[in-house]
């Protein structure tokens, strides 16, 4: 953060600033405002405030505050000149031109000779560099000085004691005792000067922890930077409390904390409490804790509720997928889904069984609809599952399981539309998974899957159409369209033979797999003959050579 040394503050032009601070009952200032050092910082060009030569230095304003007002001297520097005038005892201290650091101060007595080179001087002013300079503290009541010099020209002086800094800060603490008779101590190339003069300030305030409440997370990290650096216990410790338990507001400053407390070297810094914000002792916490989650969900009754977590996992999922490898959580298992739609699975052909019951019908309504809601939420289970695992490119496992439920197959033609076209949905989700290279099942498997589901999606491909909002007819078909022409020719043709045969009593009430037809068509009638023309003239180009 800096070097130590002991050096000379640079000598220069003076413009004096008044600003209040706070005073402790020791009578020692604490914690100045920032407004100091912004205003400090202010770009002012002195050529457009020309004064003439012969007024007379215009009385300081001073700056009241309820309790015990001490001024804090802001001075200027851009060329060798004498001060304004002499400082008052305590509050009003004024850096001389040949201050030194641990040095006694001597001033230049005002003359003609001054104002001769003060004028020879004045038309180099605008490429001298430009110097600020403060003051805090009182030097009758204090028996050392530090000297913070910043960038820019920017420096800080302190009027401090040293016991304080003996006991506060290990840092100083350290310095001092090595020179018993050190009067002054510089810090140079302060990143922050601002905060080293807050973190020396905090050093003489007794309730801490009432201050560092007034500030915002980004200033206490600062404050914390600096503290560790000035080994100065009390105030880490005061920030850490202070960020654990303040929230942490956006992703980008959650970061910040983590990064800046991970960075604390010190022992005996307790940045435990800190961190279990993010982290846990505990084994297997991912994985338990997302499997307690997938339940939850698929166990709940309330549809606005449930519609909402599974998009708001759906997300987080996905969020978590699109991370390189070595930064995703490898807890979260594609064996504990599975798990779940077996049990779905199960649940659901159940349901179908007890639906299909001759005796269902003369059941009361409110048990018939109990049983029919059920169907449609583990159907809507399947689902949400089904597009996490192909999220997670882990789906084609899904495929062979949903394609062997031939049971649940017969069983679908049973019941009334209504009661099972939630469960079209389902094979129509794969179809278009498949399409889309989403999924990568066998040939078998796909073969399976339309002997299996197809017939059934094309039975209820009408109440499909009119009432599901959530159903995309054209991306259906173009899904079931290719997963047909993923199929040896004579698979296709088998199939795509049975479709045209549907499609010709039944019109827009079954799925329009006309392009997957064209296709099959080219490859059976079209492509053999030109491939062997293009043999045959492949020959005779050869036999004339």
């Amino acid at each position: 953060m800096g070097d130590v040394r002991l050096n000379r503050v640079d000598q220069g032009q003076t413009k004096i600033k008044n600003v209040p601070i706070a005073v402790t009952p020791e009578g020692f200032w604490c914690c100045p405002s920032p407004v100091v050092f912004q205003k400090s910082h202010k770009p002012q060009n002195p050529l457009n405030k020309t004064k003439p030569s012969s007024s007379p230095p215009q009385p300081q304003p001073k700056a009241s505050v309820q309790k015990k007002p001490v001024a804090v001297q802001v001075t200027e520097r851009r060329g060798s000149a004498p001060a304004h005038g002499p400082a008052s005892a305590s509050s009003r201290l004024v850096v001389s031109d040949d201050q030194h650091c641990g040095v006694g101060s001597e001033r230049s007595s005002p003359g003609t000779s001054l104002a001769a080179e003060r004028l020879s001087s004045r038309p180099k002013i605008e490429t001298m560099p430009r110097k600020v300079a403060i003051e805090f503290g009182e030097p009758g009541t204090c028996d050392m000085k530090v000297v913070l010099l910043g960038k820019q020209g920017f420096s800080v002086k302190l009027s401090v004691h040293r016991d304080v800094l003996i006991e506060k800060s290990s840092f100083f603490s350290e310095k001092i005792l090595e020179q018993s008779d050190l009067s002054c101590l510089q810090i140079g190339d302060c990143e922050d000067v601002e905060i080293y003069v807050e973190a020396v300030g905090l050093m003489y305030c007794k309730e801490m922890k009432q201050r560092l409440m007034k500030q915002n997370v980004s200033r206490i990290l600062r404050i914390l930077k600096v503290a560790e650096y000035l080994g100065f216990s009390s105030c880490i410790q005061s920030c850490l409390e202070y960020l654990e338990a303040v929230p942490w507001v956006g992703d980008e400053e959650e970061e910040k904390v983590v990064s800046t407390v991970l960075q604390l070297q010190g022992e005996g810094i307790g940045i435990n409490p800190v961190l279990k914000r993010i982290s846990s002792d505990v084994s297997n916490v991912p994985k338990d804790t997302f499997s307690q989650i997938i339940e939850l969900v698929l166990k709940s009754n309330e549809e606005k509720g449930r519609r909402e977590m599974k998009s708001i996992v759906l997300k987080l999922l996905r969020e978590n997928n699109s991370l390189p490898s070595y930064a995703r959580s490898t807890d979260i298992c594609n064996d504990m889904i599975y798990t779940s739609c077996r049990s779905c699975l199960d649940l659901l052909l159940s349901l179908f069984k007890q639906a299909a019951e001759s005796s269902f019908a003369g059941k009361p309504s409110d048990e018939r609809d109990s049983v029919i809601k059920r169907i449609a939420l583990e159907a809507d289970n399947l689902s949400w599952l089904l597009d996490i695992l192909v999220d997670k490119q882990a789906g084609d496992e899904f495929a062979l399981l949903w394609a062997n439920q031939q049971e649940l197959a017969v069983l679908h033609a049973k019941l009334p539309i209504v009661s099972r076209y939630h469960v079209s949905c389902i094979s129509g989700k794969l179809y278009v998974g498949i399409g889309r290279g989403e999924l990568l099942p066998s040939k078998d498997t796909r073969q399976l899957l339309l002997q299996t589901w197809l017939q059934p999606l094309m039975n209820d491909y009408n109440w499909l159409q009119h009432g599901c909002r959530s159903f995309d007819r054209k991306l259906v078909e173009e899904g079931i369209g290719r997963t047909i022409l993923t199929l040896p020719l004579e698979d296709q043709q088998s199939i795509l033979l049975s479709w045209v045969g549907i499609f010709l009593k039944t019109g827009d009430s079954c799925p329009n797999l006309q392009r997957a037809f064209e296709v099959w068509w080219r490859r059976t009638f079209i492509r053999p003959y030109v491939e062997n023309q293009g043999n045959a003239a492949s020959d005779s180009s050869s036999a004339s050579k």
